[in-house]
């Protein structure tokens, strides 16, 4: 079975817009965990404009099942990950100023600074994922700088399948198998949703775990809204009729 490893990050967005602990990640991240997911993501950002370094520290006291953390390997991203030493590290090629993660990484380009990271989190005993694009050269890159997996950046699969051009998928096959062939572990991630999920993971071999949070948070609001607004308007009835 794929693994699906829930990203925690927009939970972090609604609790710090209005400031408090509502909704309290730790118990949300606890709770997800009990409902099935096989995972937590984190992307902490230097900003920290959703999930903090505090967040970070806080969450192994709840995360019993795997733990992985997403970033650029900044020093203080760096040390943050080999003082949790979480199950997994995903090294992400975001700016300081994305909005979210856009492009994955040129393993060719970054080969020693890649090489460098990798080595240095690996001797803390974490294993270690690098977010590329599905090109085939990248791929074998991944493998050269010692990365444990890859993981699949799916937008373009995300953006093709709403338009009905299912081939699409092709080149994420032919980089699964090539990683697959490179004993690299395969995740995927990025706009996989509700819509696109099936379709994905049943014809990609050698799949491990994709990790979805923006669409999981949406797709919640519209599917349990129905009940909340329901159980308020019963509570209020109630209230009236005492």
């Amino acid at each position: 079975m794929v693994k699906l490893s829930v990203n925690i990050n927009k939970i972090a967005t609604l609790r710090n817009a209005r400031g408090g602990n509502n909704p309290n990640l730790l118990k949300m991240a606890t709770d997800i965990q009990s409902f099935g997911a096989d995972g937590i993501t984190i992307h902490p950002r230097p900003d920290q404009r959703h999930i903090t370094y505090k967040d970070a520290c806080e969450l192994p006291k709840v995360v019993h099942k795997e733990f992985n953390i997403e970033g650029n390997p900044i020093k203080k991203f760096i040390d943050l990950v080999c003082n949790i030493k979480p199950t997994q590290v995903t090294l992400v090629p975001d700016s300081v100023d994305a909005i979210t993660s856009n492009s994955g990484w040129d393993t060719i380009k970054n080969k020693d600074f890649l090489k460098d990271v990798v080595s240095d989190f690996k001797s803390n005993g974490i294993r270690t994922s690098i977010f590329v694009d599905p090109h085939l050269k990248f791929i074998e890159g991944a493998k050269e700088v010692g990365a444990d997996r890859i993981e699949l950046y799916t937008e373009s699969y995300a953006d093709n399948y709403e338009k009905g051009i299912l081939k699409e998928i092709d080149k994420y096959v032919e980089s699964s198998l090539l990683a697959h062939k490179l004993d690299l572990g395969i995740n995927a991630g990025h706009d996989l949703n509700l819509q696109n999920i099936e379709y994905f993971v049943s014809n990609m071999p050698y799949l491990h775990e994709v990790s979805i949070g923006h669409a999981i948070i949406s797709e919640s609001l519209y599917l349990g809204i129905e009940n909340v607004v329901n159980l308020y308007l019963h509570k209020m009835s109630y209230a009236f009729k005492k």
